[in-house]
């Protein structure tokens, strides 16, 4: 059985990438070449299974009038057999109806919608899965976790015609976003001159990022990944220093920035917003489960309450700031990934009882970042992960790939290990973030072999907010992620339940009630009760 009925694989499923040709023997002088299971480094049998579960429905054919596409203000929810009060721990059923603009009811599925339950007061909310019946009507389960009152909440994420562009922009090598490549080096008369160019990933086929007097290629020798710039104009390819973050670009035509906008896209849905009643249950609708790998992660996995994340998955602890330290004491954590993770190194910092942070002369926001507790001997290590990477300018030799850092951990009853790797490839063909994901879980399933005692977490993606853009729209990198490492003895933290259903705005860096919520989380399985 599958461990996740999350909404997140039902309807998530969207953008399966085109079957993997071998790549021709040719000469070409563009270095145009399909990619394969082989480039990816995974067998033809797990490809098979990704492709599977990225199916997802939708029209039979391109829709090219913005009237027939899905409508938030015409689609409707309503809850089935409304009755005058529930008791905690009892269900509530409700029923999507969607409709293009001109009040036609759809006739084919393939729309993203996300439903929740909460009540602002209680600050209290969870997370609904949704069902797609392939014809233009959807139906939610939604639990009834809290004594009080609840509202439902429906949202349209992405009509079926968007999922449609996603799916259809999701493999291609088109550079939707840019970096910048910062070369130092001696020039005349005992100067430095510097110049700045533009660099990208080399991956894929045609239409890869080239440039005029092309290139610079810098090849990981463990991961095979290869970056390339520009070459410059007076320096040499070994005098890279620094990278940073460029701008943005979208491929999308006229009439698909239309169905971008954000009066169609992440909007909710009218229906049935009245105050359901519930009652207390002496039965209770709790765990006392060890938290501990290979317990499965129902829907919901948990709710909000007093803005307090309460666990269906296993037994979650209140963590004071002295438990915090209790906790971590004699551990090495090292926090891999991105932004999302050094918001926890950042919550650490802030609450552990004398964490503090070393100064390593690196970006504040850029890293690597260190911090350490004499007293209790803990070490805390955040690093952001290789090229691509959407960040500030930082120095090139800091940015290391999560395989390779992983590679360099001893691991033992000491380590923890927590990563995450999402918002930053995202702007990539998906083969290339599954060649990545498949590097990371060689170096994992090594670690665990060397060192079996070691503790490893791999954290899911959070939301991404407001969706308006195609590169923001990162839905089945979460699924595929989930899949390549399932079964290999690494603990599955899933935030995306956590910061989907919150009352607070989604975003891509949640606020801080939601990030102390994914660490005691996370501490839970550290230090499990």
């Amino acid at each position: 059985t599958a461990l996740w009925r999350l909404n997140i694989w039902n309807q998530m499923s969207q953008f399966p990438p085109p079957r993997p040709k071998p790549a021709p023997h040719n000469n070409n002088t563009n270095n145009s070449y399909a990619i394969s299971t082989l480039d990816m480094e995974i067998s033809d049998e797990e490809w098979e299974r990704l492709q599977k579960a990225l199916d997802w429905p939708g029209p039979d054919d391109e829709i090219t009038q913005l009237s027939l596409s899905t409508s938030s203000v015409h689609s409707t929810f309503s809850i089935v057999g409304l009755k005058n009060s529930y008791k905690v721990g009892e269900d509530i059923s409700v029923i999507i109806t969607a409709r293009d603009h001109n009040k036609n009811l759809k006739r084919y599925g393939g729309d993203f919608f996300k439903a929740k339950l909460f009540n602002s007061k209680l600050k209290a909310s969870v997370y609904g899965e949704v069902v797609d019946h392939r014809n233009g009507t959807y139906s939610v389960a939604l639990l009834l976790p809290w004594e009080g009152q609840a509202q439902v909440f429906v949202r349209l994420e992405h009509s079926s015609e968007v999922v449609q562009i996603l799916k259809k922009y999701r493999d291609s090598s088109f550079p939707r976003s840019h970096y910048n490549g910062h070369f130092e080096g001696p020039g005349p008369n005992e100067t430095r001159i510097s110049e700045v160019v533009q660099c990208n990933l080399k991956w894929g086929g045609d239409g890869s990022w080239r440039k005029g007097n092309c290139c610079c290629e810098y090849k990981d020798l463990k991961t095979g990944t290869v970056w390339q710039c520009e070459r410059p104009k007076k320096l040499s390819c070994d005098k890279l220093v620094h990278h940073s973050r460029g701008g943005l670009e979208s491929p999308l035509k006229a009439f698909e920035n239309q169905l971008f906008t954000k009066k169609l896209t992440s909007v909710a849905i009218t229906g049935d917003k009245i105050n359901i009643n519930v009652l207390p249950n002496t039965a209770g609708n709790g765990t006392m489960e060890r938290c501990r790998f290979g317990l499965t992660t129902p829907v919901p996995a948990g709710f909000y309450l007093k803005d307090v994340w309460k666990s269906f998955i296993c037994n979650t602890k209140k963590f004071n700031s002295s438990q915090m330290g209790n906790c971590l004491k004699n551990k090495i954590v090292y926090l891999l990934g991105d932004s999302t993770t050094r918001q926890w190194f950042e919550y650490l910092e802030r609450n552990v009882p004398g964490l503090k942070r070393m100064d390593l002369h690196t970006p504040r926001t850029g890293g690597p970042l260190m911090a350490v507790e004499l007293k209790n001997n803990i070490i805390v290590h955040w690093k952001p992960h290789g090229v691509p990477l959407r960040f500030i300018k930082m120095l090139i030799t800091d940015l290391h790939y999560i395989a390779n850092e992983i590679d360099e951990i001893a691991g033992g009853p000491h380590a923890v290990v927590v990563f995450t790797i999402f918002a930053h490839l995202v702007f990539h063909p998906i083969t290339f973030y599954i060649h990545e994901v498949a590097k990371i879980r060689r170096s994992v399933v090594a670690l665990l072999s060397r060192a079996p005692q070691t503790t490893v977490i791999i954290k899911s993606g959070n939301t991404a907010g407001v969706k308006v853009h195609l590169v923001t729209s990162n839905l089945c990198f979460q699924i595929i992620f989930y899949l390549m490492f399932r079964d290999i003895g690494v603990i599955y933290l899933d935030v995306w339940q956590m910061t989907s259903c919150h009352y607070l705005r989604e975003n891509i860096h949640p606020g801080p009630v939601i990030i102390a919520n994914e660490v005691k989380m996370f501490l839970s399985y550290v230090c499990p009760i």
